[in-house]
């Protein structure tokens, strides 16, 4: 169960002092990976891009502790488990918000995945996993090819957050520009630099 934790019991108790009341804590990072290994994976398994990205991003935060930690409100809540959050677009045209358990078995993410889209594009209501898992947002803008992308300080929403557009030919390789939001209480640069690294491992990787 996720517990609020005293920001003088973590390591981020300075960052918590520093950035817990800036106008602005947000900070953007865009790295360009090579996803020639997603997009040949997804046409060979018959599996959605989307779907195997989402996967390689759970992945690879579940490797830095950081992510179990999420500023909420005023307080520092730490969390067992994360999720990964998708744009859905509905019956009506309009979109909805679908949060997947991470679990490191990719068939069973898979299964989730096409499941539980399906019944949010269906319902048009909001599958909503906050209150159990720190949620890391993303939104996949397929309708062109984008360099980078900033998102917004809500002052409510501290999730980290991706944003990426149509991936890249060039010759035989695909890359992909991904822009990564996080709050600067929740961690560093170093921290956010690590999982970009691991995030292209877990892409170079996967089987």
């Amino acid at each position: 169960m996720p517990q609020v934790i005293p920001p003088e019991n973590t390591t981020r108790a300075a960052a918590y002092a520093l950035w817990m009341k800036a106008p602005n804590p947000m900070v953007t990072l865009v790295k360009t990976f090579d996803v020639t290994r997603l997009v040949k994976l997804s046409k060979r398994r018959q599996l959605k891009f989307n779907l195997l990205l989402c996967y390689c991003i759970g992945k690879a935060a579940s490797k830095v502790k950081e992510f179990f930690l999420l500023p909420v409100g005023q307080d520092l809540v730490q969390y067992e488990q994360l999720a990964v959050n998708l744009i859905v677009r509905n019956k009506t045209g309009e979109v909805s918000s679908c949060d997947l358990l991470y679990t490191d078995d990719l068939e069973a993410f898979a299964r989730d995945y096409l499941k539980y889209t399906a019944e949010v594009a269906e319902s048009c209501k909001d599958r909503d996993l906050s209150g159990d898992c720190m949620v890391i947002g993303s939104s996949a803008i397929v309708e062109t090819e984008i360099d980078s992308a900033v998102g917004i300080y809500s002052g409510f929403f501290n999730n980290p957050f991706l944003i990426w557009g149509r991936y890249k030919k060039r010759w035989f390789k695909y890359s992909l520009p991904i822009s990564f939001q996080f709050h600067h209480t929740q961690m560093d640069g170093a921290h956010a630099g690590r999982f970009l690294a691991l995030l292209q491992e877990a892409i170079d990787r996967l089987k």
